[in-house]
């Protein structure tokens, strides 16, 4: 574990759940279409609520969603949005409930004609990070050129609950942009882990 006098991006304070995800998980890239499946459910729940409740409700996620194994999640029946309705360990909204059913078949489809989702939405970033350098977060966007035609694509892929800021989010979250500021002690950490 790293210091904790150790500089660190500001909106992980709060929390030792927050700062282990800041520390150990955001802006790495991620090549794994489980993953990134698991992320694309998070963060679609995520959307007009805070990363920490969302971070609190992970294991309930994981739970309701078969370990995020997205080939089961696309077999559950459409009955299975009534019983995840009632799941408190999740946000029980209908929409996004269902979103990640449908988002789960949809990834399995890009799998078709892509080979993975992994290779598909790194293609994006032409297969590597984009390597910004913030010195505030006041200049990290909330969305980009590449997120908005990320989003536009999956859109047109019948992707639900994921437009441009939550891709972003994914995008930041899973590496394929690297948003640490650049005093923040895992910015560099996280530039070396590319492919």
């Amino acid at each position: 574990m790293h210091e904790s006098s150790q500089f660190r991006c500001p909106w992980c304070s709060g929390f030792e759940m927050y700062r282990q995800y800041h520390d150990q998980e955001w802006g790495v890239p991620v090549y794994d279409d489980r993953r990134h499946f698991e992320f694309l459910v998070l963060e679609s729940a995520q959307s007009g609520l805070n990363w920490a409740t969302i971070l609190k409700k992970r294991e309930g996620y994981a739970n309701a969603f078969a370990g995020f194994d997205y080939r089961e999640v696309a077999a559950y029946p459409d009955s299975m949005v009534e019983v995840l309705l009632q799941d408190a360990g999740i946000i029980r909204n209908r929409l996004k409930i269902s979103a990640a059913i449908n988002n789960a078949r949809k990834v399995m489809e890009v799998q078709k004609t892509e080979g993975s989702f992994s290779d598909y939405i790194w293609h994006f970033v032409d297969g590597k990070p984009i390597q910004n350098q913030w010195r505030s977060l006041s200049e990290v966007p909330a969305t980009t050129d590449v997120s908005d035609k990320l989003a536009k694509d999956m859109k047109k892929r019948g992707f639900k609950f994921l437009g441009s800021t939550t891709l972003y989010a994914h995008m930041q979250a899973t590496g394929l942009v690297n948003d640490h500021l650049v005093d923040c002690f895992r910015h560099r950490e996280v530039q070396v882990l590319a492919r």
